[in-house]
């Protein structure tokens, strides 16, 4: 995933390139092509296209390959249920994704929010002085008005 504000060279290879023909990708991951075409129809591992159809497999998508042998073979898991872990796998990393982002959100917030405080205290008086509240019980005004001279 690209980091945001940093532009991408468009022939910078990354996890993601696309880049392996089904073939090589069948060496890469240990299993047969045959596999492979069928993981792709069930879903399980889902390849770039090229204009033409075929297939390219990226970094990613072998390390996924070998993931979805391992679970098969080594804890007995069948591919419906793969599919689902990768799933469950991938919606885990989306709302992983999604609480970073609010995160950081929510801080950018709150740091606006201490700005703006500060800008209205800064903007206060200096000239006003307390007021303090004077017994009137003890003290006797007497009003009296102008006379007309």
């Amino acid at each position: 995933m690209d980091r945001p504000g940093r532009s991408r060279n468009p022939y910078e290879l990354t996890d993601e390139s696309p880049v392996y023909v089904i073939s090589v990708a069948a060496q890469l991951s240990g299993l047969h092509p045959q596999t492979l075409r069928q993981y792709d129809r069930l879903g399980l591992v889902s390849p770039d296209r090229t204009a033409g159809r075929g297939r390219r497999y990226s970094a990613r998508d072998i390390e996924l390959l070998r993931t979805v042998q391992q679970l098969s073979q080594d804890e007995g898991i069948n591919l419906a249920g793969i599919k689902r872990i990768i799933e469950l796998e991938n919606q885990v990393a989306a709302l992983q994704a999604r609480v970073a982002e609010l995160s950081a959100a929510l801080d950018g917030a709150a740091m606006a929010m201490q700005q703006r405080e500060a800008q209205v205290h800064a903007s206060y008086r200096r000239d006003l002085v307390p007021y303090q509240d004077v017994q009137q019980a003890s003290a006797l005004v007497v009003w009296r008005p102008k006379r007309p001279e």
